[in-house]
Parts: C-alpha cells; sequence; structure tokens
C-alpha cells in the first residue's frame, strides 16, 4: 500500500487525534496585526486572538502560507518516504492558499493533489475522513479525487454574525449600515455559495436567521443523508451549546458537535458569530 500524506491548512481546525490518526499536516494562516504578524495556532491562541481583536484600533488581516513553506514540506515528505500527497485547502474565494498549493505542486517532483475545498471549517474535516477511507479501501487517487470534488459540491456552511461591527471594521459593510442593522437588531445570514460567503437573509431577530439556517438543513436532509452536523462559532459556546441541544431534540439521531471557526474567519465575521456546517451525502 502507498504511503499518503493528507495536507490541510488551519481552517480545517483539526484536533490533534485526528491529526495523528490520519497522518496530516497542517499549514498555519495568519493573522496580521498591526504589531506583527501570527501564525494561527502557534503563535497566537483562539483566547490570545479575540483578546487582541477586541482592542485592536484597526481590523487585522489575514495572510496564506508562503510558498516556500509548501515546498519545504513537499520536500520533507518525500524525504519522508511519501509516496504522494493530496492537500484539501480553504476555499480558494476566500484566500489563496490552493492556488499558492496549486503553484508549488507544479515546481517539485513529488505528486501532491490539491483540491479547493469551495468552504472552510467541517466539511474539510470531513473530505480528509472520507479520502482516506476510500484510500484504505484501495481506490485509485483519481476516485478519491473525484469523491472530494463532489463532496465540495454537496458541503454547506451557513452562519450569522453577532454583530456587524467587525464585518465594518474589516469594510465588508459601511458604518451606516453596521448602525442601522445594529439599531434595529438586523441579523444577517451569510452563507457559501461557489465557493464565496454571499448574505443570502437579513431578517429581524436572532430567532428568525437561525430559522433559515435550519430551513436550509431540513431541505437537505429531504434530498439526501445528512448524517453530522457542526454548530460552528466565533468564540460563542454558550449559543452553541442552545443550538446544539435544539438540533439533538428535533433530530435525535442525528450527531451535533460543537467546531470552532478559525480565527482567521472571525478576522470577517467577528466574535460572537454562529452557524451550521453539514455535508449531503
Amino acid at each position: 500500500m502507498k504511503k499518503i500524506a493528507w495536507i490541510t491548512d488551519t481552517a480545517a481546525q483539526l484536533d490533534d487525534a485526528f491529526i495523528q490518526k490520519y497522518d496530516v499536516y497542517v499549514l498555519p494562516l495568519s493573522v496580521v496585526f498591526s504589531a506583527g504578524s501570527y501564525r494561527e495556532s502557534v503563535d497566537l491562541t483562539k483566547d490570545e486572538f479575540y483578546e487582541k481583536l477586541k482592542l485592536a484600533k484597526v481590523s487585522p488581516k489575514t495572510s496564506q502560507p508562503a510558498i516556500g513553506e509548501m515546498l519545504a514540506l513537499y520536500e520533507k515528505l518525500e524525504k519522508t518516504g511519501y509516496d504522494f500527497a493530496i492537500a484539501v485547502h480553504l476555499s480558494s474565494g476566500l484566500s489563496g492558499t490552493f492556488e499558492t498549493a496549486q503553484a508549488a505542486s507544479r515546481m517539485t517532483e513529488f505528486p501532491v493533489y490539491p483540491i479547493d475545498s469551495q468552504i472552510g471549517s467541517f466539511p474539510m474535516v470531513k473530505m480528509i475522513e472520507v479520502g482516506n477511507n476510500l484510500l484504505e479501501k484501495d481506490e485509485t487517487i483519481e476516485e478519491v479525487i473525484a469523491i472530494i470534488t463532489e463532496m465540495t459540491r454537496a458541503s454547506k456552511l451557513s452562519f450569522i454574525p453577532s454583530s456587524l461591527n467587525q464585518l465594518h471594521k474589516s469594510g465588508r459593510v459601511s458604518g451606516t449600515q453596521a448602525f442601522i442593522s445594529n439599531l434595529l437588531n438586523i441579523k444577517l445570514v451569510i452563507s457559501f455559495i461557489d465557493g464565496k460567503p454571499v448574505m443570502t437573509e437579513k431578517v429581524r431577530t436572532n430567532k428568525r436567521a437561525k430559522d433559515h439556517v435550519l430551513s436550509l438543513l431540513r431541505a437537505d436532509m429531504m434530498n439526501g443523508t445528512v448524517p453530522e452536523v457542526a454548530v460552528i462559532n466565533c468564540n460563542n459556546i454558550p449559543d452553541s451549546e442552545v443550538w446544539q441541544n435544539e438540533l439533538m431534540k428535533e433530530f435525535p439521531n442525528l450527531k451535533v458537535q460543537i467546531v470552532a471557526l478559525s480565527v482567521c474567519v472571525a478576522v470577517h465575521a467577528g466574535d460572537g458569530t454562529t452557524g451550521l456546517s453539514w455535508v449531503r451525502y
């Protein structure tokens, strides 16, 4: 059996057990504050990030792994005895990481297969898990790539920013829009469509926003199988636990877990954001 490495970035938010089980190498995304650049999960914990975000007068930026970092990893994998690697990266609609991986893969003789996840967070985890299981069943690399690519089209992620303050600071909405929305308690639902976050609903109250996201989940359950759902959040465990309990009550057979979003997403979505993510089979 060929020796296979999985590569991803910190948008997937993998835990140590998953990394060890599936032999995953994680390239860190970076957050750039006025005081300097910090690699996610390496130079900066989530608590430290949210504290810096709260105090920042200028909204931080994000940056992707450097091409040299990718090439160094590919060289290391080849020397370690791997036959090839599959790289599942954050949506190209949010980051240039996938394009950089494509360029790096053309600069090395080590076989690397970059995949644009078209999303972030929980679905990236499932792509690695499903792909690894297929390889263990002796599926060809071409078949595995095709199935993961199909998963990118069946992956969903919708989130509800707690307020529009951080979206305003990061330049995504105007100050007037943020002021009026906060004054009137208007909530946005932002969903990934064709790899990009798009506002899909604007409603009064958080309950209506949650109901809209739930309607998307129920529709996918009617049209396919959804065995797992992740309640995603930016530093908002209390509301995530409430949503988790509501889902488990409505869908007793559904596996529901709470997943923290990458701090690189929180740079735009802001502290307090919650949402749901799943893959339809």
